[in-house]
């Protein structure tokens, strides 16, 4: 449907770990009622089917090999979510589906719910009949891929929500008061195809929000801001295909289809312009520990507990995505010194120098390409927290979470430097952090950093 994504770990491993795409959290009770509905709703209309019969052989064998192709050429979304726009559209037309060249369908709920979940399945066979690459790690079944179960899971449920409010209205007649040609008709699919798609990022947030950590306002903001993207391209694609089936039938499949196929090719050269993005991030990431400026993994390190942070603090996913961007690059302006900070630790240098070597670090972010909210996150890190900052304006949350992130990690390293253990070391650094609360570091961001290490996540 429409909406739907460690610590010590190199930066070179790759960019969008710490913000809450590929690093998932233990799944909880809410994934696995999820997969367990959709499981059941699956096998009851499987067996309806296989009791009653196919309705419209043809035109289910239609829409089943639609779904089937989609699921085979799937593509990755920002956020890192993955979706199938031409299987979730067709699985939308089908069960939006009334007339078929005038003449009227009865294929019922139950039997689009068993169309999509062979489609479904069908498109995951490919995928395992493929053969490794070389170097490439061994390939998951599409089941054992916890996101794509969560892909399909989701959208059984909202195309069986979508049916479940379409077709008892039309095979009852009620929907024959409007006319397939009048406005009343495409006004009633669309409220039908809105309901659904709410459903689904409903559904997605939970998902995201159980896998990840994300609090769940932040999550279905994050869903359904992504519908102003492909979302809204395959909403319309299903309610198009439906209504056009009645007048062209069946070739209303590949007429308007074949728009959304040209959408993802243009969302596979974004999703590459992205990995090259983050290719640069990392190396950049990488360059002060290469030339000695700061420890192995600081980077990786502050990003990831800037991540946490940005968590506990509501962020969505793209500011998540910012925020861990401008954490790994955070010590870039540090190339410029002559000599190296003692262990990097740029928490322990004047605020002057720490302001001085943020804005340099700034410029060579803005020449990178990287989105402008990271440079201007960067050459904010040491600005003074309390109140807006000069004629620059309030300091963005993001640099004020960097800021203590990195404060954190620093204080860390110099209390293992003088031998003490880890949990010592840990309370020592948030002491330090704390008596700095409101004055240097920002009290929401340090009062959150107390209760993400008192959960183990910092």
């Amino acid at each position: 449907m429409a909406a739907g994504q460690g610590a010590g770990q190199a930066a070179g491993q790759g960019v969008g770990q710490g913000a809450g795409g590929r690093v998932r959290a233990a799944r909880g009770p809410t994934a696995s009622a999820v997969h367990t509905a959709a499981a059941a709703l699956l096998v009851l209309a499987l067996g309806a089917v296989a009791v009653r019969g196919i309705a419209e052989p043809r035109v289910a064998l239609a829409f089943t090999a639609l779904i089937a192709l989609g699921e085979c050429v799937r593509i990755t979304l920002p956020g890192d979510r993955e979706q199938a726009p031409i299987g979730a559209a067709g699985a939308l037309a089908y069960a939006l589906l009334g007339p078929l060249r005038g003449v009227p369908t009865a294929h019922g709920t139950l039997q689009v719910v068993a169309v999509t979940g062979t489609g479904l399945l069908l498109g995951w066979l490919p995928g395992l009949a493929l053969p490794r690459r070389p170097g490439r790690p061994h390939r998951r079944p599409p089941w054992a891929d916890p996101a794509r179960r969560d892909s399909a899971a989701r959208r059984l449920l909202a195309v069986g929500f979508a049916a479940a409010v379409f077709q008892p209205l039309y095979n009852g007649g009620l929907v024959d008061r409007f006319s397939p040609e009048g406005p009343a008709y495409g006004a009633f699919l669309t409220a039908v195809a809105a309901l659904a798609t709410l459903c689904d990022a409903t559904l997605a947030a939970l998902l995201r929000a159980s896998a990840t950590g994300l609090r769940f306002p932040a999550a279905l903001e994050d869903e359904l801001r992504s519908l102003f993207g492909i979302g809204s391209a395959i909403v319309a694609t299903g309610m198009l295909v439906s209504l056009a089936a009645g007048e062209v039938g069946l070739w209303a499949l590949p007429l308007f289809c074949t728009p959304l196929l040209l959408a993802q090719v243009s969302f596979r050269r974004a999703a590459a312009v992205r990995a090259t993005t983050g290719q640069t991030i990392a190396s950049l990431a990488r360059a002060t520990e290469v030339a000695g400026y700061t420890p192995h993994g600081h980077a990786r390190r502050v990003a990831d507990t800037a991540c946490a942070l940005g968590r506990e603090l509501g962020l969505g996913t793209r500011e998540l995505a910012l925020l861990e961007y401008a954490a790994l690059m955070h010590d870039v302006g540090q190339l410029s010194l002559v000599e190296p900070v003692p262990d990097g630790a740029t928490a322990l240098l004047s605020c002057a120098e720490q302001q001085r070597i943020a804005r340099l670090g700034s410029e060579v972010i803005s020449r990178t390409g990287v989105p402008r909210q990271v440079a201007e996150q960067v050459a904010r890190l040491a600005d003074p927290c309390p109140g807006p900052a000069g004629g620059d304006g309030p300091v963005p949350l993001a640099a004020r979470i960097i800021r203590v992130a990195n404060a954190h990690d620093d204080l860390l390293t110099a209390a293992r430097g003088r031998g003490l253990g880890e949990a010592v070391g840990r309370l020592e650094a948030l002491e330090v952090l704390r008596l700095g609360r409101g004055r240097v570091y920002d009290a929401r961001v340090v009062d959150a950093l107390a209760r993400v290490g008192g959960q183990g996540r910092g």
